[in-house]
């Protein structure tokens, strides 16, 4: 007979302050890898520094960005090892949200961990490759070039920075969304049939939010749509597979 959700969980962890000391101690182990990897990253900053000035290098002047303050350059460094870090460190942190949240699973449920750690950490990657080969040269070009090529452009590292994790980190997190549907459907929040009854209220939900993380240009938010959606699909064929392949009440 197979578990139910939570039979096998500490009674402790059954309060909030349960939850919540559970939920700390998985957020403190998180940013214990976050800056591990930021250390393993530090040396690498500059090599870091160069692919993430490639997008906008062809439009500046020198193929360089330029700096006001004598702390830009290092913090810049210091913020180029964090992003590293949590990319390198994420596996890890995937597998701590699984920890976190399997308990409430059912014990046949629990077995996608594997699958959870190794999608998540693929999906949030393909995320961040996707906004820098497809979004930022397209972004850029247009950017870059709008209003003709008068004035020139001088980026200042911290804005560019910014700009750039910002906008990663957004597309990393946005192409997480088929597994939280997956989630959402494992813990019983929502059905395929539900997932098709509000296709219309998602796609207008995931436009909104592709015109909120994308840089300021239609061309840009059209490639954050058409992904998503895409997505979006794929999430509701493997709720379908989950459904059917779900026991039945009663027969657990």
């Amino acid at each position: 007979m197979s578990q139910k959700r939570g039979d096998e969980m500490d009674p402790n962890n059954g309060t909030l302050v349960g939850h919540l000391t559970e939920l700390r101690y998985r957020l403190v182990r998180s940013l214990y890898a976050a800056l591990f990897g930021m250390v393993a990253c530090y040396n690498f900053t500059e090599k870091i520094f160069d692919l993430i000035r490639a997008p906008i290098a062809p439009y500046l002047q020198g193929g360089g960005l330029i700096f006001t303050a004598p702390m830009d350059k290092f913090i810049a460094h210091l913020k180029l090892a964090v992003f590293g870090g949590v990319i390198l460190a994420f596996p890890y942190i995937a597998a701590q949200v699984w920890g976190f949240i399997s308990p409430g699973l059912y014990e046949r449920e629990r077995k996608y961990g594997i699958a959870f750690i190794l999608s998540g950490s693929i999906l949030f990657v393909l995320g961040i490759l996707f906004s820098y080969f497809i979004v930022f040269p397209m972004a850029f070009k247009f950017l870059m070039t709008f209003g003709g090529d008068i004035d020139k452009p001088m980026i200042s590292i911290s804005e560019y920075l910014s700009f750039f994790v910002t906008t990663a980190i957004a597309f990393g997190v946005a192409f997480e969304l088929p597994l939280i549907i997956v989630l959402l459907s494992l813990f019983g929040i929502v059905s395929q049939k539900f997932l098709k009854e509000k296709r219309r209220y998602a796609v207008m939900g995931i436009a909104v939010v592709a015109a909120i993380i994308t840089p300021p240009d239609l061309l840009s938010m059209l490639m954050m749509l058409v992904p998503m959606i895409l997505l979006y699909e794929i999430a509701v064929l493997i709720v379908g597979v989950l459904e059917r392949n779900r026991p039945q009440p009663g027969l657990e």
